[in-house]
């Protein structure tokens, strides 16, 4: 009954079929006539409008008798997190990039960095260090640059008391510590009352760490 109210014969398909947003691929409607988008994890749902099956997703009408309609979830109700329009399982380790790596955890995901995040402090046969990007490989490497010396010495002739009396001069700030959450980032940096080279750090948060699930009662 549903199939013949909804799914009218001969099928009429729009000319060019949709674009889809990233992860989400073309499939056949609920009346196998036209291709639509499929839809994502948590995205609603209906007859027509038919989840992601290549990613274990079926339209789930639990919450549907509470106003609130069907969504796209997994089969089994097993947790699972959404990065980039890809849909991943609990415990299924990705990686984003070529600098982190992921593992979706209940329904969030925690990261860990593959680059080292070291820093450099300047040193009399590289004063002047810099981060750089290097064709062909992930991680961003360490560079000296030479620069006039000059101006360090000029620096130290005036007084220390001045809140900048030499050239400013810093490293950029390093990827925050914690994947989620409160971390901190570092630098180094002369930006100080006596123009010294230290290490600086800043709190930072990338993203809010997800809840964690209510303790069974005793």
């Amino acid at each position: 009954q549903v199939c013949a109210q909804l799914c009218r014969r001969p099928c009429y398909c729009p000319w060019v079929p949709p674009r889809c947003p990233r992860g989400s691929p073309l499939v056949l409607d609920g009346c196998g006539c036209c291709k639509i988008c499929a839809r994502r994890l948590g995205e609603p749902c209906d007859f027509l409008n038919v989840c992601d099956q290549s990613q274990g997703l079926v339209c789930d009408y639990s919450s549907a008798s509470a106003g609130t309609g069907a969504t796209c979830n997994f089969e089994d109700d097993e947790e699972g997190c959404e990065v980039n329009g890809r849909v991943y399982r609990d415990g299924e380790v990705f990686q984003p990039s070529c600098k982190i790596r992921c593992q979706c955890l209940d329904g969030g995901f925690n990261c860990i960095p593959l680059c080292q995040e070291d820093v450099r402090l300047p040193t009399p046969d590289c004063p002047y260090p810099r981060r750089v990007e290097i064709p062909g490989k992930c991680c961003p490497e360490w560079i000296c640059e030479a620069q006039d010396q000059h101006l360090l010495r000029d620096a130290r002739a005036v007084s220390p008391l001045l809140r900048f009396p030499c050239q400013e001069w810093g490293t950029e700030w390093s990827a925050c510590s914690a994947t989620c959450g409160v971390g901190f980032a570092t630098r180094v940096s002369n930006q100080n009352r006596y123009c010294r080279l230290e290490t600086q750090r800043r709190l930072c948060m990338v993203r809010p760490c997800p809840a964690l699930p209510a303790a069974f009662p005793a």
